[in-house]
């Protein structure tokens, strides 16, 4: 394996502030069982390399310093926090919602999400009987508010829930309804590991060190080389040259498309990839801070008054929001309601932004604006943030499209806008014999669990087509059984 970066997991990333090591990438981890069948394949058991602890409070969200929302793990404590917040007919429809999640997410599991290349009438013919009624209940031709408002009639529990629609790279007013089946990934359980994300980036790495794997960290590919029409090896910045008779790209599929890896293998994905339109990226600030006022979880959200407005601007204007949604995620809180650290505790901000190529590059003042905006927006809520001085890192669009090369910024591939968007992502097998695509920007989509997903599409796409590859001449034996 060739890792252009000098450590292992991507977009799976971690920083280093006052002493203090901070996850600056994904910090939701769902679908546990998507891992543990990736150390149970690999003769290994998760939970002798991780530590995860459910959370009790999936996640606290405030619109203002009076109005709080806590999603629990157990739904009844959920359906109860809606009613207090909203009225009895919002709990009513939060039940109805749920019940359309999870058999769309049992619709879709297999016949979307694991499937090897996904086509709609193939969804609904591996859906099933069942799985056409809940198809049917949550309509894929719908985007996700649309569906969202035949559940709730209070607007901020349609901001909460459309909201998923940003976990990959979408916003609720463009993306399919079907993106509702992340309400039930999520209630099947959120998960903490102790240490932090960035503990399944090196418990993956040292299990595939463990079972033979070479990784070559600092090892940045140059390109993808061809002979006979097919992947014939690998060239490296260093000049070094590799040969492989298959390669899965783990870089963002407009790599390809755009011949980042070399002219030879634009041709791998059809021209429409180099010209998709981009998903979100974000401004994040990593950062040491006392907390005051407002009773963070791992997980909280405070939303803008204008959920609109701040896709508009992204989305249609290529510009940071006026004001914009703020995650925090506390670091070092734990599964439930738990006092504060005392001192500085460790806090990762996020908020949605144009990709870098959506638009004009962001100056520093328009970043600086916001900056302003988003922690005015906490202090609204009651949230009072004292920074350590010389303790904080922000990373803009413009950075994570160095950090990702041809991502352009965008963090989760192409645009997921409308319900032909889920299947007009990249697959595993790709147009050249032995190249393959795996990550974020290739089905099943982004995240860390799709992500994974698609690593275990690629690897069983390779495996079974070097099965069927003969690997010596063949011989005609008259009277005798043709064999490889």
């Amino acid at each position: 394996m060739f890792e252009r970066a000098a450590t292992p997991g991507g977009k799976l990333r971690e920083a280093c502030l006052g002493g203090h090591r901070l996850d600056v990438g994904p910090t939701v981890l769902t679908l546990r069982a998507v891992f543990a069948d990736i150390f149970a394949r690999a003769g290994a058991r998760l939970e002798d390399h991780l530590t995860l602890h459910p959370a009790d409070i999936l996640a606290r969200h405030a619109w203002s310093a009076e109005e709080r929302l806590d999603l629990f793990a157990e739904r009844e404590r959920t359906i109860e926090a809606i009613g207090a917040f909203a009225g009895p007919a919002d709990a009513a429809g939060y039940r109805r919602f749920m019940v359309d999640a999870a058999r769309l997410y049992a619709a879709l599991d297999d016949s979307f999400l694991r499937a090897d290349r996904p086509s709609f009438l193939g969804m609904l013919r591996g859906a099933g009987c069942g799985g056409l009624r809940a198809l049917a209940g949550i309509s894929p031709f719908r985007t996700l508010w649309q569906a969202l408002e035949t559940y709730f009639r209070d607007p901020r529990l349609r901001q909460l829930f459309g909201r998923y629609a940003t976990y990959c790279g979408a916003s609720p007013f463009r993306a399919p309804a079907t993106l509702a089946l992340i309400a039930h990934v999520e209630q099947e359980g959120v998960w903490l590991v102790e240490g932090g994300m960035y503990r399944l980036a090196t418990a993956l790495a040292g299990l595939a060190v463990a079972r033979g794997t070479v990784i070559r960290y600092g090892s940045e590919v140059t390109s993808i080389d061809l002979a006979g029409g097919r992947v014939a090896g690998v060239s490296l910045a260093s000049g070094e040259v590799v040969a492989a008779n298959a390669v899965i790209v783990n870089a963002d599929s407009r790599a390809l498309a755009t011949g980042l890896f070399g002219s030879a293998t634009r041709a791998a994905l059809p021209r429409r990839y180099a010209r998709a339109p981009a998903s979100l990226s974000a401004l994040t600030w990593a950062m040491l801070a006392s907390a005051r006022g407002f009773p963070l979880l791992r997980h909280t959200v405070f939303f803008a008054r204008d959920y609109a407005a701040e896709f508009e601007a992204i989305l249609a204007r290529g510009e940071l929001p006026g004001e914009p949604t703020v995650y925090v995620c506390a670091e070092d809180r734990g599964a439930g309601e738990a006092p504060p650290p005392a001192g500085a505790e460790r806090l990762f901000l996020i908020v949605n932004a144009p990709a870098a190529r959506a638009g004009r590059p962001l100056t520093d003042s328009e970043i600086e604006r916001c900056e302003t905006r988003a922690f005015s927006l906490l202090e609204r809520a009651g949230l009072t943030l004292e920074r350590r001085q010389g303790a904080m890192r922000r990373t803009t669009p413009a950075e994570f499209a160095s950090l990702f090369p041809a991502s352009e910024g965008a963090l989760y591939g192409r645009a997921l806008n409308g319900w032909r968007a889920a299947f007009r992502r990249p697959t595993a097998p790709t147009r050249v014999p032995g190249l393959y695509l795996a990550g974020g920007s290739v089905h099943p989509g982004p995240g860390v669990p799709m992500a994974a997903l698609s690593g275990q599409l690629a690897a069983a796409r390779v495996l079974a087509d070097l099965a069927s590859t003969s690997r010596s001449r063949q011989v005609a034996m008259p009277g005798g059984i043709s064999m490889r």
